[in-house]
């Protein structure tokens, strides 16, 4: 009998791919408002949690909270939150009182759920028009978008757009990265391995050896490749 593949051992739970959530520093939201809220920003700070900096808020009432930062954001800086705000970068309001064209970022959903799209570092999205009951916006991806103009969104771009071009350089510092994140690597072909590791595995020379389609019941430890694939290859 061969061993657990990789996926068996992941769904268990083990540390190596558990994410290290009690290092996580807060769940991110937007600030509420019923009227304009002024908040001064005291510190730029690094989350695990996350691949963007993140900015500590002081807030009127002396509460503290933590934001996405948006690039040219720093300390001492005046973000607000309301319905009648400049379109500075890191102030935040209704998608319906932004211009098109307006970068924007850390979009809600659904109004009031705190902002769910556009968070990593360096994305932004755009405005493109504005409807009675929606507003249409352009996603990272080119993807466009209908939204509830009640959905509040933060003005300008994630900080942090230059961390990709700096290369890791050597394989460690790569291991150690992706140990952080709770990712296993460096990740192995299953044709390179051992045929008591993976069904792919073992042969004289690197092939599947069986359909790469697997079916939808099959048991966990086949359920590599494709799986319960409506159809394969090129579409024509």
């Amino acid at each position: 009998m061969g061993k657990r593949i990789i996926s068996q051992n992941r769904g268990k739970g083990t540390p190596t791919y558990r994410a290290p959530s009690h290092r996580y520093k807060a769940d991110l939201r937007h600030l509420n408002f019923t009227e304009t809220v002024k908040a001064k920003v005291i510190d730029i700070e690094h989350d695990p949690a996350r691949n963007a900096p993140i900015a500590k808020v002081l807030l009127p009432d002396g509460s503290k909270r933590y934001i996405i930062a948006t690039e040219g954001m720093g300390t001492g800086d005046i973000v607000e939150a309301g319905e009648n705000v400049s379109l500075k970068p890191g102030n935040i309001t209704y998608l319906k009182n932004i211009p098109e064209g307006t970068p924007i970022c850390n979009i809600e959903s659904m109004p009031g759920d705190g902002g769910k799209f556009v968070r990593a570092s360096g994305t932004f999205a755009l405005i493109v028009s504005h409807e009675e009951k929606r507003s249409l916006v352009q996603m990272p991806s080119g993807v466009l978008k209908w939204f509830n103009p009640m959905c509040r969104a933060m003005i300008g771009v994630v900080a942090g757009g230059g961390r990709t071009d700096k290369p890791f350089v050597k394989a460690g510092k790569k291991f150690y990265r992706c140990r952080s994140k709770a990712t296993k690597w460096p990740r192995v072909r299953g044709v390179a391995m051992n045929a008591v590791d993976h069904p792919f595995g073992g042969g004289k020379h690197q092939h599947t050896g069986k359909p790469k389609t697997v079916s939808r019941n099959a048991p966990p430890g086949r359920k590599v490749g494709s799986i319960a694939a409506r159809r394969t290859g090129a579409k024509r």
